[in-house]
């Protein structure tokens, strides 16, 4: 039996997943030389080595690959089991993931309501466009923008979400009368790099598809432009309602595509019931009904 210190799987592992012992330092908030020593004390105990080193790359050898799925289920179980155990309540720190856009655009606005209804929870949230890997991190549930089906987590359906285009009032003065599809055609889309916006392209052409704006890469930033009057951006409904009721944004023409994608509410199984997260669950399923569909 080997006697192998928690720190130092928890080390390979870091350094596993990002396949870098500077990266795994700072996921653990350590030093590069403290890495390199959990490593090298790792190895010796196994007797053999787990990374093959390439100059500043590196790359896990037969070992390590056999050795990373058992820390992984091991260090995440041991994870699961301390989490249930110190935090099945009512209270404390609520740790969730979302999108920028949705927290700025759609969540702040009501957060108050929540703060309000639920003091002794101490909610936190992390905002990433990426998908957060329960895993390797301590969130406890998130907000997801997709199909509803992601492998390992249970999710409920928050609320659909549809396509359209917007821009600034100022800019609908100073361009032709938009009456039609084909006049909107005529404009270069602004929209952030996505297959969510796929459903308005296959129902409307994708000639109408273009890169120009690519450099502007997330939702915010465009419906700012839009709302400067740079142009014409496609958005969602959930981000751009609270624009068009204030008449920061204008619809150029009331076309709109129902989105392929809703948001859900998701968290692995063993958070999902948790009290608090069934709270801000519960809570969110509640202001989601109250949001109104488009006319």
């Amino acid at each position: 039996m080997y006697n192998i210190p928690l720190n130092a799987l928890r080390t390979f592992e870091a350094v596993a997943n990002h396949m870098s012992f500077a990266k795994g330092a700072e996921f653990l908030n350590v030093t590069p030389a403290a890495v390199s020593t959990q490593i090298r004390a790792l190895e010796q105990r196994l007797n053999q080595p787990l990374f093959q080193r390439h100059g500043r790359r590196i790359s896990l050898t037969e070992a390590g690959h056999k050795l990373l799925p058992g820390v992984q289920r091991g260090l995440a179980e041991l994870r699961q089991a301390v989490e249930v155990i110190s935090h099945d309540d009512l209270e404390g720190v609520l740790n969730l993931s979302m999108m920028p856009s949705f927290l700025q655009k759609w969540l702040m606005q009501r957060l108050p309501e929540f703060y309000s209804a639920n003091p002794d929870i101490d909610l936190r949230i992390n905002v990433d466009n990426a998908l957060v890997n329960f895993n390797q991190s301590d969130m406890h549930a998130a907000v997801r923008l997709g199909s509803g089906n992601w492998p390992g987590l249970k999710s409920v359906k928050l609320m659909d979400d549809w396509i359209l285009p917007v821009c600034s009032k100022r800019l609908l003065k100073k361009v032709d009368p938009i009456n039609s599809i084909e006049d909107l055609q005529k404009h270069d889309l602004m929209f952030a790099p996505s297959k969510a916006w796929d459903p308005w392209f296959r129902k409307f052409g994708e000639s109408s598809r273009s890169t120009r704006w690519s450099v502007l890469n997330d939702s915010i930033s465009i419906m700012m432009a839009a709302e400067q009057g740079e142009g014409i951006a496609l958005t969602r409904w959930s981000l751009a309602s609270r624009e068009i009721a204030a008449r920061r944004l204008m619809r150029p023409i009331e076309a709109m595509v129902k989105s392929d994608w809703s948001h859900y509410f998701v968290a692995p199984p063993h958070y999902f019931d948790l009290p608090k997260v069934a709270a801000f669950r519960d809570w969110m399923i509640d202001q989601a009904g109250r949001f109104e569909a488009p006319e």
